[in-house]
């Protein structure tokens, strides 16, 4: 009988993620809900899922504690208040204000990237509504450093849109105030869950997910149902995330060759096995001359 089950055994617990590092790279200040996010959002999901494959999860809404640097970069609900007192104003009260804000936010900063260094991959979620800085920044370090990067495109649509237009069809000045504000804001769509153009060469073409695939997993977990959960219905995903880590702890991802056209090994996928090592990784020997 199927499971859905991701068991601690010889399958998982002590497959090919075990003692591995992943960092949870993804929007953290412009979401509807800060609260909500850090409470039930991807990141708590997606953290119970890796560790019971034996994995250390990197979550920047738990950052670890650092020794001798008590809850250093520490971020919450109300980290963002600050940016409420940015200004522009000219001389030195203006430029001690903006200091005081962008240094505020450097513990939060270092650690985070600190973490992307020590992470073995990421896995990034990356909603093409939602204005993220910190993501990008997060993803160029990781891939300058060869690391996959697992970049989950969510369809984006809006399924409250339409029964609005319905309702204010007869309303010309409601009518016009909502067009004039999807043009603000503004409200796109997403209909096939592409990325950035500029992240299909960064990231690879193989590494994008249209969805995490929750549902098979919801009942094993005890999961409640979220906004994602609605939106993954709507859109069942193509290609989830879920079931790909499944398999990678079984066996490394292929990349594709496209001079050979062929799928090709994957040299991205530097999963440490130090349990071997009496005195820690290293390499010897290296042209083969005797000692």
């Amino acid at each position: 009988m199927k499971t859905n089950k991701v068991e601690r055994t010889a399958n998982a617990g002590d497959g090919l993620l075990r003692d591995a590092r992943v960092y949870l790279s993804g929007p953290m200040d412009f979401v509807a809900s800060r609260a909500v996010e850090k409470a039930t959002g991807w990141r708590t999901r997606i953290g119970q899922f890796l560790r019971e494959l034996g994995v250390t999860v990197f979550d920047p809404w738990e950052k670890p504690e650092v020794r001798g640097l008590h809850e250093y970069g520490r971020e919450g609900e109300g980290t963002t208040d600050i940016r409420a007192g940015w200004t522009y104003e000219q001389g030195e009260k203006g430029a001690a204000a903006r200091s005081q804000i962008a240094e505020s936010f450097w513990p939060a900063l270092h650690i985070d990237l600190r973490m992307v260094d020590t992470s073995d991959f990421i896995i990034c979620y990356c909603p093409t509504n939602i204005y993220s800085v910190g993501t990008p920044h997060e993803i160029i370090l990781a891939r300058q450093e060869r690391k996959p990067v697992l970049f989950v495109s969510p369809y984006v649509s809006f399924p409250s849109l339409q029964p609005l237009r319905q309702h204010l069809a007869s309303d010309k000045a409601g009518k016009k105030l909502l067009e004039e504000l999807i043009a603000e804001v503004p409200i796109k769509e997403n209909a096939n869950a592409s990325p950035s153009l500029w992240y299909m060469p960064l990231v690879g073409g193989e590494h994008f997910f249209d969805g995490f695939g929750f549902n098979t997993y919801r009942h094993h977990f005890g999961w409640t149902e979220i906004a994602l959960d609605k939106s993954e219905e709507q859109h069942p995903p193509k290609k989830p995330l879920l079931p790909f880590l499944k398999d990678l702890n079984r066996e490394l991802p292929l990349k594709w060759d496209r001079i050979a056209k062929k799928f090709a090994p994957n040299d991205d996928w530097l999963l440490w096995d130090l349990r071997k090592q009496d005195k820690g990784a290293a390499v010897s020997d290296a042209k083969g001359v005797k000692k």
